[in-house]
């Protein structure tokens, strides 16, 4: 996979459009870190390709809310507890409503 900053992006476009094709994907850096994906797409599957990236950015998501809820030990709480902390919370909701 190829890097590019953002620098090289905006001074050499062109060519990045070119090497797109054949690379496929591209990471674009700001200052040394990761901030953009660059992805070659088929104009006849544009949709298809968003509607997979939403996917994966989605499935990534999940997982890291997992990650982050053994973490802080909180995969192990019961039905029971989630649903007496969902009633605390909006109870003190309502009370700020008020």
């Amino acid at each position: 996979m190829k890097f590019l900053s953002v620098r090289d992006l905006r001074g050499n476009s062109a060519r990045v459009w070119r090497e797109l094709s054949s690379e496929r994907e591209m990471i674009v850096t700001s200052n040394g870190r990761p901030v953009a994906v660059l992805a070659a797409v088929d104009e006849g599957n544009v949709e298809q390709s968003l509607a997979t990236w939403r996917q994966v950015r989605t499935t990534q998501a999940i997982a890291d809310i997992q990650r982050e809820s053994v973490r802080k030990g909180t995969d192990k709480l019961s039905m029971d507890d989630i649903d007496a902390e969902i009633r605390k919370t909006r109870q003190a909701r309502r009370k700020q409503m008020t």
